[in-house]
């Protein structure tokens, strides 16, 4: 009787450990995904290449380039470019956290799911680069 309680114990010490580690080693790919996603910035241009922003993994733009093109548009174009490309750098912050989680936590963990989700709905892709009039926008040239 003895011997088959000390295997029955054998064998739940080695599952206690085994679940341990893998605890452990969920929450070291966790971490690993927070620190990169935290170190993110996604960088988006207008058509032209005249508007450059970056963002940071909270969407708050940290770097602003404007071309010298740009100097002779209108004041409410240039801020109307620069708010659509803000939002364009925005929404490729989802799939570059979707890269980072597939390969920290794994693209189908809870985890990747929950954090890729949370980032499509803050920064949803923009609407397409039409005017008020489902024109186009016109491109005006590089830097």
């Amino acid at each position: 009787m003895t011997h088959e309680f000390s295997g029955a114990a054998d064998a739940a010490e080695e599952w206690m450990r085994s679940w341990s580690a893998s605890v452990s080693e969920r929450a070291a790919q966790a971490q690993a995904m927070s620190q990169r996603v935290a170190d993110l910035s996604v960088s988006a241009t207008n058509g032209d290449g005249a508007v450059e922003v970056t963002v940071a993994a909270s969407g708050v733009v940290t770097d602003l380039r404007l071309g010298a093109r740009v100097r002779t548009w209108p004041s409410d174009e240039i801020a109307a470019e620069i708010l659509t490309t803000m939002r364009r750098a925005q929404a490729r912050l989802g799939a570059a956290v979707a890269e980072i989680a597939a390969q920290t936590v794994g693209a189908n963990s809870e985890s990747a799911r929950a954090v890729v989700a949370s980032y499509a709905n803050r920064f949803p892709d923009p609407p397409d680069d039409r005017d008020d009039h489902g024109q186009a926008s016109r491109g005006r040239g590089g830097w």
